[in-house]
């Protein structure tokens, strides 16, 4: 027995699937996996089949048309065509996860395709995403365009939302390596800054356990730890970003948050109390401004009490803005580089 590959396009009518498989039972076909992909033509079916050593490709073929197959493939298959696409395809996720530059040599395994080229965007070859026959444009959110290649059978929209994932993955994991910082303070000590998960939800909890009750009234204007449920959602932001300040160890010793809504965002930091006036939490503050200038937002404000010296110094150091008081509240409004900042009541 050999392993055989076979798509063809089917209408998409009550018996017609059967019709096919029927042809191809009476060649003594065994039908070992299948998936329907959804085209405008109609139901392009995908199997991979077991038959006998003594049936040719033109044999497949022509069982296939008398089945009311149209657009026929047929080739030879591997072994590893066993695996169902769903299972081959989260297997290569994994792999961008680890080695995001394969991305190449994983769209070629994924789609069966001949070549994988990139463009840069903007060039004589720039094209819309999409797909057309054996050829597929995808958008690379790094910029530039990746065009598969690959003579049959043609592509299915299936195919290409798969591929249009794979792409997204790889550029978040080359995103977040480069948005892991080496921070050196002053004193010489090396930390580690980077953009939180909920992973870090344990961590950042034993942040909150080692700050003494002063140090969390300054940031939450009460002494009490946020609920885990509310950690969560500090660590990641509908609209911002939270960073978080990691030892070479890897514990968390400050956390800093970016809460956007419409053109103004929210900043607040928490620095353990060992690490406070080391210049962590001036370099915290300024990541946070510089990722809210990138995202567009007008401006940030900070609420913090009139007897938090060392926050309002941090703020100045950041840059000059607006201070509103509510009794013993202030609030301090910087506005993002060459915008100006949304008026505040007060």
């Amino acid at each position: 027995m050999a392993l055989w590959r076979i798509r063809a396009t089917v209408d998409d009518r009550p018996g017609y699937l059967s019709v096919l498989t029927a042809s191809l039972a009476l060649r003594s076909v065994n039908i070992l996996a299948v998936q329907v992909h959804t085209t405008e033509e109609g139901a392009v079916d995908d199997f991979l089949v077991d038959a006998p050593d003594s049936l040719t490709e033109a044999d497949i073929m022509a069982a296939v048309l008398k089945g009311r197959g149209r657009d026929a493939f047929v080739t030879r298959a591997e072994a590893q065509g066993l695996a169902d696409q769903p299972t081959r395809a989260l297997a290569l996720a994994g792999r961008l996860v680890h080695e995001p530059d394969t991305l190449g040599e994983t769209l070629v395994a994924l789609l069966d395709a001949t070549e994988v080229r990139w463009r840069p965007s903007g060039g004589s070859h720039g094209e819309q995403p999409g797909f057309h026959g054996g050829r597929m444009t995808l958008a690379d959110p790094a910029g530039g365009t990746y065009e598969v290649l690959r003579a049959l059978p043609a592509f299915t929209p299936a195919e290409y939302a798969r591929a249009q994932t794979l792409v997204e993955i790889a550029g978040a994991v080359v995103r977040q390596r480069h948005e892991h910082v080496t921070l050196l303070l002053a004193d010489g000590a090396e930390l580690v800054v980077r953009p939180a998960t909920t992973d870090d939800l344990a961590a950042v909890r034993e942040l909150h356990e080692n700050c003494s009750p002063a140090t969390l009234h300054d940031r939450y204007l009460s002494g009490a730890t946020p609920r885990d449920s509310r950690l969560r959602q500090l660590l990641e932001p509908a609209g911002g970003v939270t960073l978080v300040a990691t030892t070479p160890a890897g514990a968390v010793i400050a956390m800093a948050n970016l809460v956007t809504e419409g053109d103004l965002g929210e900043v607040a930091l928490l620095v353990e109390d060992g690490w406070q006036r080391r210049g962590l939490g001036t370099a915290l503050l300024r990541r946070l401004h510089a990722h809210a200038e990138r995202s567009g937002t007008a401006a940030i404000v900070a609420h913090t009490g009139a007897e938090n010296v060392a926050m309002l110094s941090t703020l100045r150091r950041i840059g000059a803005g607006s201070i509103e008081r509510d009794g013993s509240l202030v609030s301090v409004t910087l506005p993002a580089a060459g915008r100006k900042a949304p008026a505040t009541s007060g």
